[in-house]
Order: structure tokens, then sequence, then C-alpha cells
């Protein structure tokens, strides 16, 4: 089996499309959301969707499948909220790591099932790739207007929660740790740190992804970092990839990318929204526009791996990969260590 080193020179690597898009699709009501096991759960679940990986796995196998065959060769596992912190508000923080493994094992069940689908001999390898998300409490902003100092949370609670949380997933069979759609560095240090600290412990290392989001025209994160400050804040994790993700749409993003290909010593990453949304909150940017941006940011040069994030589907994730295939990969620059 080929690293994943030996395939990002080779080729552009695709990633998967948006989750919650795909799950939006099934129009589950709350006993779907419980299943069996959680028939009496003394608070609603419905819209917890990392819980599905265990009351309702083959939806999410079956989505994961989809983007396989639309041509991803990365799909994330559907753990974007599965810590103790994020499952705090459906009262399921025990779950935590049972979420990761489940998903986890969701995602490699799929893989499996797209390898016995191939008729051909030839095929690109696939990988999964366990997905962090950002928590839904920061270590940099306080949630009081009152009171600047004040913080929901500390930064050994943070690596706690990210430490099961990727524990779950390594063991659960993951290739990639992703931690992506960071808003607030500190919050993606603490997982780096929780990272490295369950590679030490358990004497088993994988390749770090990470992507930020850039939440405004400014070109900067919430917590306040340009984009150059955030790759410089995240290098020492010496990551497989450093790229951007949510927020924006392809067209927004493109400047941003353009930089950061320019500064990353790392593979560079891109998966952005279908466009920016509607007064609906829905996405209307169709699969060929979508890939017709990142189709552009390949030939440029700005990119090793390209997918979709909100309002994405499998449909966006086939035109993306149609698009890139013949494309060079991004050349690693090399970049000067010294001021």
């Amino acid at each position: 089996m080929a690293s994943i080193q030996q395939e990002l020179e080779k080729r552009i690597l695709v990633i998967d499309g948006a989750m919650g898009t795909m799950i939006q699709r099934h129009k589950l009501q709350e006993a779907d959301y419980r299943g069996e096991r959680f028939k009496n759960w003394h608070v609603d679940v419905k819209g917890n969707n990392d819980l599905l990986c265990i009351t309702q796995p083959e939806i999410i196998i079956g989505i994961h499948l989809q983007y396989l065959e639309a041509g991803a060769d990365i799909i994330e596992t559907n753990t974007f909220s599965s810590t103790t912190i994020a499952m705090a508000d459906y009262e399921m923080q025990e779950f935590a790591y049972e979420l990761n493994v489940a998903a986890a094992q969701c995602a490699r069940e799929a893989v499996k099932r797209y390898y016995s689908n191939q008729k051909s001999e030839i095929r690109n390898q696939k990988f999964v790739a366990g997905s962090i998300g950002p928590l839904n409490k920061t270590l940099s902003l306080s949630p009081d207007v009152n009171n600047p100092g004040y913080r929901a949370l500390t930064f050994d609670e943070a690596a706690t929660a990210y430490y099961e949380q990727i524990k779950g997933l390594v063991e659960g069979g993951v290739d990639l740790i992703l931690i992506e759609t960071i808003f607030d560095t500190l919050n993606a240090k603490a997982a780096i740190f929780a990272a490295k600290k369950f590679f030490r412990e358990s004497g088993k290392e994988l390749p770090i992804m990470i992507s930020g989001t850039i939440t405004d025209a400014s070109g900067r994160t919430l917590s306040g970092q340009t984009l150059e400050a955030f790759y410089i804040s995240v290098a020492h994790a010496n990551p497989l990839s450093v790229g951007l993700n949510c927020a924006l749409g392809a067209q927004e993003m493109r400047s941003h990318i353009e930089e950061l290909s320019q500064i990353a010593s790392c593979y560079t990453s891109a998966y952005p929204n279908a466009g920016l949304p509607n007064a609906m909150g829905e996405y209307d940017e169709q699969p060929h526009q979508t890939a017709h941006f990142i189709e552009d940011w390949a030939k440029e040069g700005f990119v090793n791996i390209v997918g979709g994030c909100c309002g994405t589907t499998p449909d966006h994730i086939k035109h993306i990969a149609e698009q890139v295939k013949n494309v060079q990969p991004r050349k690693l620059p090399v970049v000067e260590e010294t001021l």
C-alpha cells in the first residue's frame, strides 16, 4: 500500500464533500436519531448527526460510499462534534470515545465495500481521515461580553477531550488526523498537543492535516489571525498539509489559497463551501461552477488536496475529481528558514 505522501507526489488528491448536507436528504426524525438503543434518552437528540454512526450506521456508510464512488480519495469520519465538550449539548459525554470508534469503523467499512464493488484491478488508494471539529467553546474568546477575561474552557480541558477523540479515531482505524474548520488557533493547538501526546504514548503516529477557516473579507480567522500568522502558529506540528475550508465559497477563497500556497512548506488543501449561503441558508452553487473555480487553482499550482465543505454533494466531488485528475499537483516550495 502506498503512503499518502507517495500519492500526493503523483497527483492532486480529492477529499469528500459535506456530511450534514447529505444527512439532511434523509429527512430523519427524532426516532431515527434515537434508534433502539437511545429510545428512552431523556434529552432530544435530533440534530446530533454524529450519533448516527451508532444508531444508523448504514446511512453513514452509504454517504461515504457515494463520495468514494464520486472520486474522493480521502473520506472524513462523521465525528465533527464527537468530543465530551460538544456532546454535552445532548448530555452524551460518556459516549464520545465510542462515537469515534464507530465512525472510524463506518468509514473503513465504506472503503471495504468500495473496493469489493470495483470491477477493474486499477485502483487508487483510499484514505480515512479522522475529523476533529473546532469545539463549541473557544479558548481565545470570552462568551461573556461583560467579562472579556472569562473563558468557558481551559487548555487542559480541551486537550483532554481531544485526546479521547483521537484515541477513539485511531483505535477505530483511521489513516490520518484532520483538525478542521479552525476559527480559534488555540483550540487547534490543544488538538495538536493531544495528538502528539497520544502518538507518543501509543507508539503509533499518523499524519496530521490542518485546515483553518477565514471568516470574512479581511482574510482573518475569527480569533483575529491573518493567514500567515495562523500558518506559523501550527507549523510546529509538522503537518502533512495545511489548508482552508468552510466559511467561504471558492470564488472568495481564491486569494487566500494563493497566499497559502506561497508560504506553506507542506502540502496545501482547500475545500470551500458551495458558494455563499442564500437568504434561506441554502447553497446554490452548482457542481460545475465549484469545479471550475477549483480547476483554476489546480492549474495555477496552488493546491495538493481539494474537495468540498457545506452544501457540496457527491455530484460536486465528481465534477471536481474530473477537473483535477490530469493536472499536476503543487510542488513543495523551498522555504527560507532564516529571517
